[in-house]
């Protein structure tokens, strides 16, 4: 599994594109079954989903018993600990949440290195199997991301992206909407601002050279997205899809008429 790590990490890198899955409940085998359909990562989400640190460490190797998508996990919080955890359990890197400044985004850095490049404690018990177990392979293939979702994240998003480490940055669109003056996820009456400010982090990580990314909730968006320049694209989350597969079933053997 080392290998497809590796190849992950300088795929994005190299900054190109991928597409990837969001998880956000604790079922393993669905979790395996979404890793096998052909797409290059699985996020597990460790912050609003309903995931505990027991769930993230089985997800991680649900994904990985596919050898197709490597395994990746949005955590919690900004420090060391959630950050080490996800990383000890064999994340191929980390999704960072409510990145707002350079010096925030340098400890999301600094969480993934091992000294002397960061402050990462050694203890892989199940990440040696997979990357490393040596600290400088460690180093070399863990990747980070810091989400891009505050008004002052985006203010600061050139320098952000020019932390020394950081693999890319990612968009949380609903924090984002809201943080710009939205009164909900998806407000139209701010939507000319927000793709404002989606060419702004586009175009601070493209001249930075990292990586950017961004969550959609469909593949029609994921697409529209990856064509106008973001490196890698999350279609979410299994739970909405598990609610609007049954709606449709429910919605089709009723003869699609009105509920009744």
């Amino acid at each position: 599994m080392s290998g497809l790590a590796t190849e992950f990490a300088a795929r994005i890198r190299r900054r190109e594109g991928a597409i990837g899955y969001w998880s956000a409940i604790d079922a393993p085998v669905a979790t395996e079954r979404i890793g096998r359909l052909g797409y290059d990562y699985v996020v597990l989400d460790g912050q609003h989903g309903l995931i505990g640190y027991s769930g993230i460490l089985n997800g991680l190797m649900a994904i990985d018993a596919g050898a197709q998508a490597v395994g990746m996990v949005r955590v919690e919080d900004n420090h060391l600990t959630p950050i080490g955890r996800a990383l000890d359990a064999g994340a191929a890197g980390v999704i960072v949440p409510l990145v707002s400044t350079p010096a925030e985004a340098a400890a999301a850095v600094g969480a993934t290195r091992y000294p002397p490049l960061g402050r990462r404690s050694y203890g892989p018990m199940r990440s040696g199997l997979r990357i490393g177990p040596r600290p400088e392979e460690a180093n070399a293939d863990t990747l980070v991301f810091v989400m891009i979702e505050t008004r002052e994240g985006l203010e600061n998003v050139e320098a952000i992206c020019r932390t020394p480490g950081l693999d890319g940055v990612y968009v949380g669109p609903s924090d984002l909407v809201l943080g710009l003056g939205g009164a909900f996820p998806g407000d139209p009456a701010v939507a000319d601002e927000f793709e404002t400010a989606l060419r702004a982090v586009r175009d601070a990580a493209k001249a930075a050279g990292v990586a950017a990314g961004i969550h959609t909730h469909d593949g029609q968006v994921a697409a529209k997205r990856l064509a106008e320049g973001f490196t890698f694209a999350s279609v979410a989350s299994d739970l909405l899809h598990l609610e609007q597969a049954a709606g449709a079933h429910l919605s089709a053997a009723r003869g699609g008429g009105a509920d009744r």
